[in-house]
């Protein structure tokens, strides 16, 4: 029987593109998708779904030995901005969906764990240029601090039960496909979306907001990327830096008017703001990029174009 593959949370943002991808490389039934919720209908109609509670260690088990799965990728999350309006569900659905996923590997129902953390685990003490793979890390919220403790227990669970948990930290992703999920960098995925149907936007962060960023194809690159590694060269096994570029409002502003001249931009920071002035502005991924070959491919130009360009088609 072959082994196959589990997508906890695979109607969430990333959780959708990649449980396409891995299908295109795996065999659409070699990849289970689940959630919550069917809310996706055309991902829920795209191959094998099951309906799965992130919170439900039984469930999760079951479905895993009744269906020969071998690799979970975690994706189910509350992100920054919704687990700040909801902090305790926050870290029981961030917290104790990891630890589920840890144990069926430590008891070796599966073999192999992909967990995503987030830029959201550093702080303000954090070095706000080129932000270093070691460094003080005190995140300001809940998903930081739920990220923060999940890195050590990845960790720790590797070193104490050998389980082979591989994790990278994602920037703001930026994707066309997928609508924003709550988070603090969501921003820059609406931003094209309200550039095409009004030519104005209302951005709440500061223009000159510098944050990383990374495109959605290169975001599923990386994770498919580390997943095929060989375990030797995976080092790091809290989670990994990642970076692609870095841009503030008032940049992708002017990226969006190369294409859309009357495209006008106003300010009106909130809440988030804090949250990304807690954030790094650049990240030093040379980790990733020397141990399992890591590179980007889309600067600030090309997702413009490519965000521009899909959204009016689609």
């Amino acid at each position: 029987m072959t082994s196959k593959i589990l997508i906890i949370g695979a109607c969430g943002q990333i959780g959708s593109e990649l449980t396409y991808k891995l299908r295109e490389i795996h065999g659409i039934d070699n990849v289970i998708a689940s959630d919550i919720n069917t809310r996706k209908l055309d991902l829920v109609n795209s191959g094998p779904f099951v309906i799965l509670d992130a919170k439900n260690f039984n469930a999760i088990k079951d479905c895993c030995k009744n269906n020969n799965i071998k690799t979970v990728y975690l994706m189910a999350a509350l992100l920054s901005a919704t687990g700040e309006k909801y902090p305790m569900e926050a870290w029981d659905l961030n917290m104790n969906s990891l630890f589920h996923v840890l144990n069926l590997a430590k008891g070796k129902v599966i073999d192999h764990v992909f967990w995503p953390s987030s830029i959201a685990v550093f702080g303000p003490s954090t070095p706000k240029e080129n932000t270093p793979q070691y460094t003080a890390m005190e995140p300001t919220t809940v998903y930081g601090i739920t990220k923060q403790v999940g890195e050590r227990w990845c960790e720790y669970y590797h070193q104490k039960y050998d389980v082979d948990v591989r994790s990278i930290r994602y920037p703001g992703i930026i994707s066309w496909k997928t609508l924003p999920g709550g988070g603090t960098t969501d921003y820059a995925v609406e931003i094209y979306h309200e550039a095409l149907k009004h030519n104005k936007y209302e951005c709440f962060l500061s223009e000159n907001t510098a944050l990383p960023m990374l495109f959605m194809d290169d975001a599923i690159k990386a994770t498919i990327d580390i997943m095929a590694a060989k375990a030797d060269t995976i080092k790091i096994r809290s989670s990994y830096n990642l970076s692609g570029i870095s841009f503030t409002p008032k940049e992708i502003t002017e990226s969006i008017q190369k294409h859309i001249p009357e495209f006008k931009i106003t300010y009106k920071p909130d809440f988030r703001q804090n949250i990304a002035d807690s954030w790094p502005k650049s990240i030093n991924d040379n980790e990733a990029r020397e141990q399992w070959n890591w590179k980007h491919s889309f600067d600030l130009d090309a997702i413009t174009k490519e965000m521009l360009t899909e959204l009016k088609a689609k």
